[in-house]
């Protein structure tokens, strides 16, 4: 049952400690979950601020610990489920540390830094490539506010704590593996920023040391591109036999044209993707691709910043974590020629 005191007038701190017989800073004490109040005085208060319909004034709390309790995400492009998988690993470390998420668009706010710095977050999360006016802003900010970097390593931010996968790392995984199946026409839609050029590069060291020759086509994250790139390839006489896409969201657009073409996948052409999206496991597309482990470096992003926020000093660091092959169906030995 739920009582308003004083002519309707909402609860406070101090109704609360009187209608549970308790002092006002064991009533607190109990709302921070403290671990020093007896269960009988836990469950008095709990039955008061039931009763009572009592909720914490969130802004005198804030003031009172020179804390919002708040995170800033920047994240520069929304429609991209790479960034959703990110945030299904960054999000339940933050509530479980009582933290909310901001959550701001790089892309169509230029000051999104500054707008989430203005609102006095605890902490800030820059997922992916941040903009060049988003990097100026962290690096304006110097070791004022807890930053970390998740998904991506930006030379630009060097003084900040950064979480990603191993790009690199991952693309020699999927070019050794169309090398392994006897393709030796490959080729690579690259994407954008520091992951696209870090991708590229480890295509091109896999491709190298087996002697071949690279080829490298300008894309960047999107079907679209994706789809107009591969058929351009797939249309020349010295076509690819494989192609490794920027991610999953390039590779069908890759898939797209090699149907237009009327290619088959895996017997005509093989296709790579990055990322392990959800769609790439649908069995109509069975996408083999990389797994960058996305959920897992938005947790660790999440620890990161948390152990900053508590107090952690020390250097900036990096941490990269592994990615795995994930082989389906796109992808086959070289055609007979």
């Amino acid at each position: 049952m739920t009582s308003e005191p004083d002519g309707g007038r909402p609860p406070t701190i101090r109704t609360v400690a009187a209608r549970a017989g308790v002092s006002k800073s064991l009533v607190s004490l109990v709302l921070q979950n403290s671990p020093h109040v007896s269960a009988a005085k836990r469950q008095a208060v709990l039955k008061a601020v039931a009763e009572l319909g009592y909720r914490p004034d969130l802004v005198a709390r804030s003031l009172a610990e020179r804390r919002t309790r708040t995170i800033g995400i920047v994240i520069d492009d929304l429609s991209n489920p790479w960034y959703v998988a990110l945030l299904d690993g960054l999000r339940p470390v933050l509530h479980e540390h009582g933290l909310r998420p901001l959550l701001a668009d790089g892309r169509t706010e230029p000051d999104a830094v500054q707008a989430l710095t203005d609102l006095r977050v605890d902490g800030l999360v820059l997922v992916g490539t941040p903009s060049a006016s988003a990097a100026d802003q962290v690096n304006a900010l110097g070791n004022q506010l807890p930053t970390v970097v998740a998904g991506t390593r930006e030379p630009r931010l060097s003084a900040v704590d950064l979480v990603a996968n191993d790009d690199y790392g991952g693309a020699q995984l999927a070019t050794k593996h169309l090398l392994e199946l006897g393709h030796r026409r490959t080729a690579h839609i690259v994407g954008e920023g520091e992951v696209g050029r870090l991708r590229r590069a480890g295509y091109e060291a896999a491709i190298a040391e087996r002697g071949l020759e690279p080829r490298c086509l300008t894309g960047d994250w999107t079907e679209t591109t994706g789809h107009r790139v591969a058929t351009e390839l797939l249309a020349a006489s010295d076509r690819p036999t494989a192609i490794f896409a920027a991610n999953d969201l390039s590779a069908v657009g890759v898939l797209a044209a090699a149907d237009d073409l009327d290619l088959r996948v895996p017997d005509d052409l093989s296709v790579v993707g990055y990322d392990d999206s959800w769609f790439a496991r649908l069995h109509r597309l069975s996408l083999t691709t990389i797994d960058g482990h996305i959920a897992e470096v938005g947790e660790g992003a999440g620890h990161t910043l948390i152990a900053r926020i508590a107090g952690e000093g020390g250097t900036a660091g990096i941490r990269l974590l592994f990615p795995a092959l994930i082989r389906r169906s796109s992808t086959g030995p070289a055609p007979v020629e």
